[in-house]
């Protein structure tokens, strides 16, 4: 599991992280996604689907190197597909995950 983890578990818990394809696209309509984060393991169509939107309303969109399985972890349930509401929280994870060199920011 990648460092962010724990970001995420916070995130979660302040309320500032939203999961599932119809709740990211509506936060991202909303003006209210700061950045998406995607499972390694989300499918292409999946992918697709949330990549338009966040072209279209501008949100950073990155794939992590964890699973949906993964997120499940530190999460309490199964999301291939995570929006952060949080400015900070966005560039903490943004940095995280730039650290490590893991982050898909174009996924084919």
């Amino acid at each position: 599991m990648s460092s962010i983890k724990g970001t995420l578990s916070i995130c979660r818990r302040a309320g500032m992280l939203v999961g599932g394809m119809d709740e990211v696209k509506a936060a991202c309509r909303r003006k209210e996604a700061r950045l998406v984060i995607t499972a390694s393991d989300l499918s292409e169509k999946s992918y697709g689907e949330i990549s338009y939107v966040c072209a279209r309303e501008g949100v950073k969109i990155l794939t992590a190197p964890d699973t949906a399985d993964d997120f499940s972890e530190c999460l309490g349930k199964r999301y291939g597909i995570l929006a952060v509401t949080d400015k900070g929280f966005a560039q903490a994870l943004l940095k995280k995950l730039s650290d490590q060199g893991s982050a898909n920011i174009n996924r084919k």
